[in-house]
């Protein structure tokens, strides 16, 4: 979702972080069943469809009522604590973090902000939010909205401007002050964290339990949103999720969520190699890889794994 290859991240003692920007709806277009393979109906079979995931992904969830049938609930009923429980979303965070920023201390990305070279503008925040794929722009607007006179309300003309290139016109000297500044403000903080939210793990969460999948494949299906972006492209993570159900069905349609995941995981890493033939694949290879080799599927601590070489865990 923000950064190519392998770059330096000045806020934090380690610093590598791999990921990239990427265009956003407005700009682009298993052995066993899981473990809610049990609670939930089979998909419909446009399911695999990019558009048609986005749009199932993308819908509220809905609340189940006492006459519903599950037929009318396409949330899994009774599954156990997927990753939208506390503390596993905490642990998600950190997951990240160790692949984005090389931390596991997330919340020091919010101040974040740097032009990386990768043709897409300044990427900044907590999950970098690009000046020029539509998204900061879009953070921005929705924060205004909320909070009038904010410290880059100033900037959004110039935001407008540049959307879609790597120009800074408008924006230097000052916009990253000023996002350095906002960022210290806990309403901004909170604005990105509803930002991710809303475009990134919600989504992502969803989509997983409706495709059966436990808190791993759930994380995959996240840190896969945040690194390929939420479009429908075949690079992108819709396009991704899409090829992968071509090589394995997925728990929902009684597939092995192992095999699957691995399928899924196989086809990202290729998508990965394709945007940069060197890039590390760390985060897939050593990380959620290893999680899933060990059968860890509901990713139960203690944990310990490597994104470029470093070491983390969570006890």
């Amino acid at each position: 979702m923000k950064r190519a290859g392998v770059l330096l991240f000045a806020a934090v003692p380690v610093a590598v972080t791999a990921s990239v920007c990427f265009l956003t709806p407005q700009q682009s277009d298993t052995g066993r069943a899981g473990p809610f393979g049990a609670h939930r109906s089979q998909p419909a079979e446009n399911a695999r469809d990019p558009l048609d995931a986005k749009a199932r992904a993308e819908q509220p969830t809905p609340t189940p009522t006492p006459s519903a049938s599950p037929q009318d609930d396409e949330t899994p009923a009774g599954p156990p604590p997927g990753l939208d429980a506390p503390a596993e979303k905490e642990l998600a965070q950190q997951l990240v973090a160790s692949a984005e920023n090389s931390t596991l201390e997330w919340r020091s990305a919010y101040a974040y902000i740097e032009d990386i070279g990768d043709g897409q503008g300044y990427t900044a925040g907590l999950i970098g939010f690009c000046t020029g794929t539509h998204d900061l722009l879009t953070l921005v607007e929705r924060y205004t909205k909320d909070h009038p006179g904010n410290g880059l309300a100033a900037y959004l003309p110039a935001l407008r401007a540049v959307d879609g290139s790597d120009s800074h016109e408008g924006l230097d000297p000052g916009f990253t002050a000023a996002w350095k500044a906002e960022a210290s403000l806990p309403a901004f903080q909170k604005a990105q964290d509803t930002e991710r939210d809303r475009v990134y793990f919600d989504p992502a969460v969803r989509l997983a339990k409706l495709d059966g999948l436990g808190a791993l494949g759930q994380f995959v299906y996240y840190d896969a949103m945040v690194f390929h972006g939420p479009g429908t492209d075949a690079g992108s993570f819709y396009g991704l999720r899409a090829r992968a159900l071509e090589q394995a069905d997925s728990p929902a349609e009684g597939g092995s969520e192992k095999a699957y995941l691995n399928a899924f995981l196989d086809v990202r890493r290729a998508a990965m190699k394709t945007r940069k033939a060197d890039i590390d694949t760390s985060r897939v290879d050593t990380a959620q890889r290893w999680f899933l080799n060990e059968g860890n599927l509901h990713l139960t601590p203690p944990l310990e794994w490597q994104v470029y070489g470093e070491t983390y865990r969570v006890p």
